[in-house]
């Protein structure tokens, strides 16, 4: 328990903490600071708190713009900061709560801050790891018997994205214009894209001293490279991925806009929601195998609100668990080559799909490459997104009597800038 009121169906409990950017009208500056509650405690006035044997000499970090130096710390100075925290913030202590001025100057109510991207994200990789999401993918463009291809169940595939259009929730995202084939036996077309989409995923934050270029995060050393994570929308333009994607994969289809969540939910807070991992086969090579459990029973949900209307629709409901390929083995895999990791570089999960058509990840899955309708209560139904719907993302793992949340991560479709 906390001093600070925490309503029964918070997100933001003491059991979870987690880190976020934000300024306010009074202070613009952009400073750290950790959810609890409905409140943001502002760590840059509390940062002389962090006293402990790890942290009394990078208290600093507690002062910066962004996460980037916390993260660039080792996985014991992240536990300090966090048993810190928990120990600030516990019912019994007095040290913030029986201080009526730095209680004034540190909490801050949540309804009266601007969010901003937690890190400077310099790179940013797109994985491709839901089975689910592949097999459906693979049967609409190849069919059944070639849903997959040969490489998927060995290797986690991924491409890099760009890290400059990561944008916080809130954010609108502007449909895309581009070059267009919707006829297979016609020249291409360019104008607005027709088929805009979301994709649901969660990232997670790397972490932990920059490696060198040229030495590989092994797998039993990745966890202490795995800051924390987030919900994220992957928005995405379908026709346009469609005629530019071969031979290289997604380009100008991905780069226009993808939204995460504000707040990142450090490891340690989702470990009580660790699960059994996916069972695969063939077994990954020997680079690539851990034992510990290390998928997490996170419940995710995408909501439409079209323009003008007051109701949200869900269309989908999905689950982190349902991933084929862990963080571990993701941030190993992109590393076995020799390529060098940084605090605040950003590894997206793909899209996330179960095996219920109420499941699935994207509007691409949900209409089935647009033959049938996504009905909503206002705004009659979708294929794909129209200009003025806002897709929302929200992601929690439920306790006993508890939540460990993400909050949510949303985005307003804008219509495509006017080219003559």
């Amino acid at each position: 328990m906390s001093w600070v009121t925490v309503e029964r169906n918070s997100h933001f409990p003491i059991q979870n903490l987690p880190y976020g950017v934000f300024s306010s009208d009074s202070e613009p500056g952009k400073r750290i600071g950790v959810a609890i509650g409905s409140q943001v405690l502002d760590l840059s006035k509390i940062s002389h708190l962090f006293n402990g044997p790890l942290l009394k000499g990078n208290q600093d970090v507690f002062k910066s713009a962004t996460l980037n130096r916390l993260m660039g710390l080792t996985k014991p100075h992240w536990s300090e900061a966090r048993a810190t925290l928990t120990t600030l913030l516990s019912a019994g202590n007095p040290t913030i709560r029986d201080d009526a001025k730095l209680r004034s100057q540190a909490m801050v109510s949540q309804d009266q801050v601007k969010m901003h991207l937690p890190a400077a994200i310099g790179d940013y990789t797109d994985f491709y790891s839901s089975l689910d999401h592949a097999t459906n993918v693979g049967i609409m463009f190849r069919g059944k018997e070639n849903a997959l291809m040969p490489n998927w169940k060995y290797l986690p595939v991924g491409y890099h994205g760009r890290a400059s259009s990561v944008v916080v929730s809130g954010t609108p995202v502007r449909r895309p214009v581009g070059q267009t084939k919707p006829v297979d036996t016609e020249p291409p077309k360019f104008g607005p894209c027709k088929l805009m989409d979301f994709e649901l995923e969660m990232a997670f934050f790397v972490g932990g001293p920059a490696t060198d270029l040229g030495t590989p995060i092994k797998i039993d050393e990745a966890d202490d490279h795995i800051f924390g994570m987030v919900v994220m929308n992957d928005w995405s333009a379908r026709d346009i991925q469609k005629w530019e994607y071969v031979p290289l994969g997604p380009f100008g289809a991905k780069n226009m806009g993808t939204s995460i969540s504000p707040w990142i939910v450090t490891m340690e807070a989702l470990k009580p929601f660790a699960g059994s991992n996916y069972t695969q086969d063939p077994a990954p090579f020997p680079y690539l195998k851990h034992e510990d459990p290390y998928t997490f029973d996170v419940h995710l949900e995408v909501a439409i609100k079209p323009a003008g209307s007051s109701t949200s629709n869900i269309v989908s409901q999905s689950n982190f668990k349902y991933m084929y390929w862990t963080m571990k083995q993701q941030l190993t895999h992109h590393t076995i080559t020799g390529c060098n990791m940084r605090p605040g570089d950003l590894l997206a999960s793909g899209t996330i799909s179960g095996p219920e058509p109420t499941s699935f990840g994207s509007m691409l899955e949900l209409s089935w490459r647009g033959s049938k309708s996504v009905p909503l209560t206002e705004g009659g139904e979708r294929k794909f997104l129209k200009d003025g719907d806002n897709v929302i993302m929200t992601g929690v793992c439920k306790g006993e009597g508890f939540n460990v949340g993400f909050g949510s991560v949303e985005g307003v479709v804008l219509p495509a800038v006017h080219l003559v």
